[in-house]
Parts: C-alpha cells; sequence; structure tokens
C-alpha cells in the first residue's frame, strides 16, 4: 500500500510538472514560431509533436527492448493516435463556446492529417497483409515506407508554410532574444519530456497495484496517460488562441508516432513488429482514420454553429466510443 501511495505521488508530481511546464512551452513555443518565421503549424507539426510524443517514444522502445512486448508497442502508438484525434474534442469544448474550433483552423492542417491518414492505411495494410511489404533483414518493409512517407510530410508541410507565411511579431518577440526564447523553450520542453518520460512508469504501477492493469479500463488510464502531455499543451495553446499550434500539435504527432512504429521495428530484432503484434490493433487504426477523416471534413465544411461541441467533434466522440467498444468485444471474445 504504501508502493502504490508513492505511485500516486510520484504520478501526481508529473502531471503538475507538466501541467506548468507544457503550458510555458505553448507560449514559447508561440513566440519562437513568429520568431523563426516557421509558422504556428510547423512549429506544432515539428517541434511541439516531437516533445509531446515522448511517452510513446520511451514506451515503445522498452516494451521492444527491454520487455519484449510487441503488442505493447503497437498498441501504444495506435491507441495514443486514436487518443490524440480525441483531444480535438477536448480543445473543441475549451475553445470559444459559440464557434466550432475547427472553423478558424487554416485549411494546411488537412495535409498533415491526409499524411496522417494515408500511413495508417499502409499500417492497417501491414496488419491485415502480414509480409505484404516483404523484409530486409529483421526490419519490415512497411518501416522503411511509414519513414520515407514521415520526411515526405514533413518536407511538404515545410514547403506549404513557407508559401503561407506571412511576416509578423509577436506581441511579446520585443520583450526577449532569440536566445532568452530559444532557452526558455528548451528547459520547459525537458521538463515536459523528463516528467513524460516517468509518467508512464507510474501510471503502469498504480493500474497493476490497483488491478486496472489486468482490465481494459487499465489500458485506457495507461493511453490516457501517456497523451498528457499533448492535452495539456493543445489546451493551453486553445486557450492562448494559438489555435494552429494546437492542431498541428495533434496531427503532427500523429505522424511521428508512425515514425516511431518504424524505429521500435528496427529495435526489435526478432523479426517485422506487426508480423509479430495481434491482428486485433486494426480496430484503432481504422477507426483513428475515421476520426480523422471527420476532423478533415470538420476542417473544410467549417460549421458556425455548435452546442458545447460542434456536429465533428460530436461524432469524432461518438466514433471514439464505438471504437473501444468493438476492441472490448473483440479483446474479450479472443480470450
Amino acid at each position: 500500500m504504501d508502493n502504490l501511495y508513492l505511485n500516486i505521488l510520484g504520478f501526481s508530481i508529473c502531471t503538475v510538472v507538466i501541467l506548468i511546464s507544457g503550458a510555458k512551452l505553448s507560449k514559447y513555443g508561440d513566440i519562437l514560431a513568429d520568431m523563426l518565421g516557421w509558422g504556428k503549424m510547423f512549429m506544432g507539426i515539428i517541434l511541439m509533436a516531437s516533445v509531446t510524443s515522448i511517452p510513446e517514444l520511451m514506451s515503445g522502445i522498452s516494451s521492444v527492448v527491454i520487455v519484449d512486448a510487441p503488442n505493447l508497442a503497437v498498441g501504444d502508438i495506435v491507441g495514443s493516435c486514436a487518443f490524440n484525434i480525441l483531444i480535438i474534442s477536448i480543445m473543441d469544448l475549451f475553445y470559444n463556446p459559440n464557434k466550432p474550433l475547427t472553423s478558424a483552423v487554416q485549411p494546411g492542417h488537412i495535409i498533415a492529417g491526409s499524411m496522417g491518414i494515408i500511413m495508417l492505411s499502409f499500417v492497417a495494410l501491414a496488419i491485415i497483409m502480414p509480409g505484404v511489404f516483404g523484409r530486409i533483414g529483421w526490419i519490415g518493409g512497411s518501416s522503411l515506407i511509414f519513414l520515407l512517407l514521415y520526411f515526405f510530410a514533413i518536407r511538404v508541410l515545410y514547403k506549404y508554410e513557407k508559401k503561407q507565411s506571412i511576416d509578423h511579431k509577436h506581441p511579446q518577440t520585443e520583450n526577449y532574444t532569440k536566445k532568452q526564447i530559444i532557452s526558455k523553450y528548451v528547459k520547459n520542453a525537458l521538463f515536459v519530456m523528463m516528467a513524460a518520460m516517468a509518467l508512464p512508469y507510474f501510471g503502469e504501477h498504480i493500474a497493476n497495484t490497483t488491478g486496472l492493469g489486468q482490465s481494459f479500463f487499465g489500458t485506457l488510464f495507461l493511453a490516457g496517460s501517456t497523451s498528457l502531455p499533448e492535452i495539456v499543451v493543445s489546451v493551453a495553446a486553445i486557450r492562448m488562441g494559438t489555435i494552429d499550434l494546437a492542431i498541428g500539435n495533434i496531427f503532427g504527432s500523429n505522424i511521428f508516432n508512425i515514425g516511431i512504429l518504424a524505429l521500435d521495428d528496427i529495435l526489435y530484432t526478432k523479426g517485422p513488429l506487426l508480423m509479430a503484434s495481434s491482428s486485433n490493433h486494426i480496430i484503432p487504426v481504422l477507426g483513428t482514420i475515421i476520426i480523422t477523416a471527420i476532423g478533415i471534413t470538420g476542417i473544410v465544411f467549417k460549421s458556425e454553429r455548435k452546442w458545447k461541441l460542434a456536429i465533428d467533434t460530436v461524432l469524432i466522440v461518438l466514433v471514439f466510443i464505438m471504437m473501444m467498444v468493438f476492441l472490448y468485444y473483440k479483446v474479450s471474445t479472443t480470450k
């Protein structure tokens, strides 16, 4: 019981650190985007997404290198991708009560969302048809495709942002030098990363000690804990009014996650990772493709009405719930 309290304390401390430093990360990321001339969308997709996806990165590495659990690595990635899109609905709840979130998002995010769908489609093919992409040594051919698509997506998004960029200054840029902002951004990024790396450890021990770890709800609890940095950073960005930074972080995290899946495959030396994992993962993969498409539709349609949530974010929540129900049924009937 003492260990339970210590783990709860550790989990709470990590959460507080992420809440405080995550909010500052959004603030300095917003200023840095203007200083570097990157644009909010690209800043969210590259720097913010790479920082907030640290839990998935560390969890995947430990799953394949230390624990020898390919299912855990794949499940963490595809589950986090689904949870990330759900965060759009959470952000919509904190956004303007009279205006849907996706109606204020720039069209460039359609490219990032579409790239995520393409990458997830290749993941789905690799799960449904094991070995279809061949292998190079122990590495699945699909992982090489994931990496190529990742760098292609970054290149396309960078070029798009450069075309759309408008030279303007953030109101607070005059108060800081570029060196000061970079220093503050890196410091808070390190705090978020360290807390994010420790969060799954404490979350896993709490789940196992309380018995949640043996249940479907334990999996949800752990998935939610690894996605906490995305939630905090994105909601903080929304409250600051930097919508494109927040949405970029969400779609960018999913693109980054598929890149992590390729890295996990490289580190898993017993053979192609997706060939060693359960076919049940196809459910969250397909579910994430659907809710990403819903998010893209919301950006294109730009609804002007909402009640607490807009129609697109409501649909994201409903499909996410259905996906979890189907997954629970599938897991429970195959035991």
